[in-house]
């Protein structure tokens, strides 16, 4: 077994995870699927913000364990989940780093979704 590379945020490849002060709002449709004035915002490097919503604040009824995962050098071991009133569309839809590496220790206990299959939404 190769053992997978770890690494730490740099000027090269920057990261921050700082709170947004705004209530962010996911939905499917109508439904709401979170509702948070805590979410946690992660800038890496030249990709898209994203937001962290603390899995309290999650309708976690909505969402089914999937199986699939995939690595972050930077971040650790992801794992998805299947957001159910998506049906098919949903599968994997949104990700969580349940123990991620220190640079980015504060999204643990959050999720994310991937802004292309929900309404996200900052108020």
């Amino acid at each position: 077994m190769t053992s997978r590379p770890v690494l730490k945020p740099s000027a090269d490849h920057p990261i921050t995870v700082a709170s947004n002060p705004q209530r962010i709002v996911v939905k499917v449709g109508d439904t709401v699927v979170a509702d948070t004035r805590e979410a946690l915002t992660l800038r890496e490097a030249n990709y898209p913000a994203v937001q962290y919503v603390p899995r309290k604040d999650v309708n976690m009824t909505l969402l089914a364990r999937s199986g699939h995962t995939s690595y972050c050098p930077f971040k650790g071991d992801a794992n998805y989940f299947n957001l159910k009133p998506l049906r098919d569309g949903g599968a994997n839809a949104v990700w969580t780093y349940e123990a991620p590496y220190s640079a980015v220790a504060a999204i643990a206990g959050h999720v994310a979704f991937y802004p292309d299959r929900v309404s996200i939404t900052e108020h």
